[in-house]
């Protein structure tokens, strides 16, 4: 059982944080599948992500629903890691159930920190986390960087 990791965007967008975070899991064996509940936002997010870090910064990753899912590094869909992830980031409100964070290494919860609902969702996510004996971890950029606010052990 891993850790829920939830990150609270004030200055970045998902494609930044996950052009950060995604090649530090892929470099540990892990593979990504990050989660949304909206269609055309998964396009934005796949497009940003071919362009995040310019020429010098390659995140292979794909669409769900093409034959080589169960291959990709990084998945990006609205259903399960058919791609055998280990780590699953959850974009735009997605959520993931307890046995879902019972498999993964870690579990990415990236939530606009500036929008008063998403980070009402978020608090929520926290609570049934914490409250099923997760270990969890709240990241906020507030100051500029990234700094852990708070920590929760798994019980």
């Amino acid at each position: 059982m891993g850790t829920v990791m939830f990150y609270q965007l004030l200055r970045s967008a998902p494609q930044d944080t996950l052009a950060v975070n995604a090649p530090r899991a892929l470099g540990q064996g892990w593979r990504v599948m990050v989660r949304g509940t909206d269609p055309a936002a998964l396009d934005r997010l796949d497009a940003a992500l071919w362009l995040v870090g310019g020429d010098d910064s390659f995140l292979p990753h794909g669409r769900e629903g093409g034959p080589h899912d169960p291959e990709q590094p990084v998945l990006l869909g609205l259903g399960g890691p058919v791609n055998g992830a280990k780590v699953l980031a959850l974009v735009d409100g997605a959520a993931a159930s307890d046995a879902e964070i019972t498999a993964m290494e870690r579990v990415w919860v990236l939530f606009d920190g500036n929008d008063p609902d998403r980070l009402h969702a978020a608090r929520g996510q926290w609570k049934a986390v914490t409250g099923a004996g997760h270990a969890a971890q709240y990241w906020s950029e507030e100051s500029g960087r990234w700094e852990k606010k708070a920590e929760n052990a798994a019980r």
